[in-house]
């Protein structure tokens, strides 16, 4: 059963920085994009960045873009989020999703209601 583990988060204050990691565990076959998401209470599910398989494409929202990053270990089926310049907004939940058939584009598109494999979450909280 393939199984997406999220690792990192926390309290950071403004301007600070935290990592998020994804592994995607018991998954022996190639992925074709893996996306990070968010979601603050009462708000919807947020796409935030996107990276593929084949050459490592990223797609990132305009709201991490030039603050967040998103690399990929191929041979530990890990991605990590390196989130810089944090602001009190970035405040959410945060998730990884694991797509075999689809690009980063459908992620953005529609992933948020369609994915099926999830992480488990990780609280990320940026306050003074």
């Amino acid at each position: 059963q393939v199984q997406l583990v999220e690792s990192g988060g926390g309290l950071e204050q403004p301007g600070g920085s935290l990592k998020l990691s994804c592994t995607a565990d018991g998954f022996n076959e190639g992925y074709h994009a893996i996306g990070w998401f968010r979601q603050a209470p009462g708000k919807e599910r947020e796409p935030l960045a996107c990276i593929a398989s084949n050459g490592g494409t990223t797609k990132y929202s305009d709201s991490v873009k030039g603050r967040f990053i998103l690399t990929a270990d191929n041979s530990k089926k890990a991605v990590t989020l390196q989130m810089n310049r944090l602001e009190p907004e970035d405040s959410a939940q945060y998730y990884c999703g694991l797509t075999d058939q689809y690009t980063c584009h459908w992620m953005f598109e529609v992933g948020a209601r369609y994915l099926e494999v999830w992480g488990q979450g990780s609280l990320v909280t940026v306050s003074p």
